[in-house]
């Protein structure tokens, strides 16, 4: 038998993309929102701006008066928000239009302007329109700021499970303007205060510390830092910064996911499948709220998370207007059944990131069915009693260790 032939293809990528926080955005004296990424011209074409219907409704005319005020040939699309309108028929209208307008392979990127449904449709149709075009991120919401301005991906909903088709595919070009929160509701600021909180657990103290002491007044001022009495500190844009800090330090050493090892998946265990069931009942940073809380009984019923700092966690969640729990984080079905899926996209691995305090995380691969029956329990209890002590029900159930 002849030996076969082999070939064995070794290609390195890299890959720079620059996030940039501005002010008066659509303002047509900034230059910001219709450069090109890369700084060359317009490319001679006409650019796709994709707007969300919120969008449309509330910036629509400024962003008009935008393009044509500075000259940029564009046309228009507008999608509807919300996590039902995330799915592949959407892509597949963004893609249609770019065909309709005539879309260059690199000189005319598409500009998507909204919240994080709207990012994840433009930014999967650029990623498989002519195999991969360029396109711009103009996030307008809190969580879609902190979170989703950092990330490499893109995902669509599909057959009940969230993000289950995606790419990676990061946009050249991310345009942060926190005056965009200024006009947001009140629930959406929480929602992006639980990514911020996120963040602040598995890393920084520090981030954590400006969440427990402002979290009222972060919603309260939608992160803007208007009152008298935090203007000199700007913890509104501080909490900004230093949860995307550690976001793009985290992803920029593990961008591709290339180690299913992740910090940043801390609050994205358990949530996923809560999330799509409970749908619109709970936005996506509600349930990673929970999700965080779970997590840290969790580390708490092993021993590795004192009561002390369980306690602060749950106050802080409270003090920013969120639930610590939900109905179905105390059903230990669903959630044994949300660890299984998760443990599929982790390659059969739970991998799963626990407190051993606030700011301090480990890997763990061999949570039992009894410690999540357990933590189940304590959640149901929140979750009857949003303001019930922590010692008691910790105390009621056996968990943990003394403060």
């Amino acid at each position: 038998m002849t030996e076969p032939y082999r070939w064995t293809m070794r290609a390195t990528r890299r890959y720079d993309y620059e996030i940039v926080e501005t002010t008066n955005l659509f303002d047509p004296g900034n230059p910001e929102l219709g450069r090109q990424p890369d700084g060359s011209g317009n490319g001679g074409g006409t650019r796709l701006v994709v707007m969300d219907e919120t969008v449309e409704e509330i910036y629509g005319q400024r962003i008009r008066h935008y393009f044509t005020r500075t000259g940029t040939a564009v046309e228009y699309l507008t999608l509807p928000g919300g996590d039902a309108h995330k799915t592949f028929e959407q892509v597949l209208r963004v893609a249609s239009r770019l065909t309709a307008i005539g879309t260059n392979r690199r000189g005319t990127p598409p500009i998507a302007i909204g919240g994080g449904v709207v990012q994840d449709v433009v930014g999967m149709a650029a990623s498989l329109y002519r195999r991969g075009i360029p396109y711009v991120r103009v996030p307008t919401t809190l969580l879609c700021q902190i979170d989703g301005s950092v990330s490499a991906k893109t995902g669509v909903n599909y057959e009940g499970c969230r993000n289950r088709l995606g790419t990676f595919a990061p946009p050249p070009l991310t345009l942060i303007d926190r005056g965009l929160i200024a006009s947001v509701p009140a629930r959406q600021v929480r929602s992006g205060l639980g990514e911020a909180l996120k963040m602040a657990l598995i890393k920084d103290s520090s981030l954590f510390g400006l969440l427990e002491e402002y979290g009222p007044v972060l919603v309260a001022e939608r992160l803007q830092d208007s009152g008298p009495d935090t203007r000199a500190l700007r913890p509104g844009r501080t909490v900004m910064h230093r949860a995307i800090a550690g976001m793009a330090e985290e992803l920029q050493k593990n961008l591709w996911e290339t180690d299913l090892k992740r910090i940043v998946d801390y609050g994205h265990t358990f949530s996923p499948l809560v999330e799509m069931s409970a749908r619109p009942e709970l936005c996506h940073g509600e349930a990673v709220t929970m999700d965080c809380v779970f997590s840290a009984v969790l580390a708490h019923h092993r021993g590795r998370l004192r009561l002390r700092d369980l306690e602060r966690i749950v106050d802080t969640v409270r003090r920013i207007g969120l639930a610590p729990s939900h109905p179905m984080f105390g059903d230990p079905t669903v959630m044994r059944q949300a660890l299984a899926d998760t443990m599929r996209h982790r390659d059969n691995h739970q991998y799963l990131t626990l407190l051993t305090g606030i700011g301090r995380t480990e890997f763990v691969d061999d949570v039992t069915e009894a410690e999540i029956n357990d933590a189940a329990r304590v959640m149901a209890a929140l979750d009857r009693d949003p303001h019930i002590p922590l010692a008691d029900v910790c105390a009621s159930h056996h968990v943990g260790m003394a403060a």
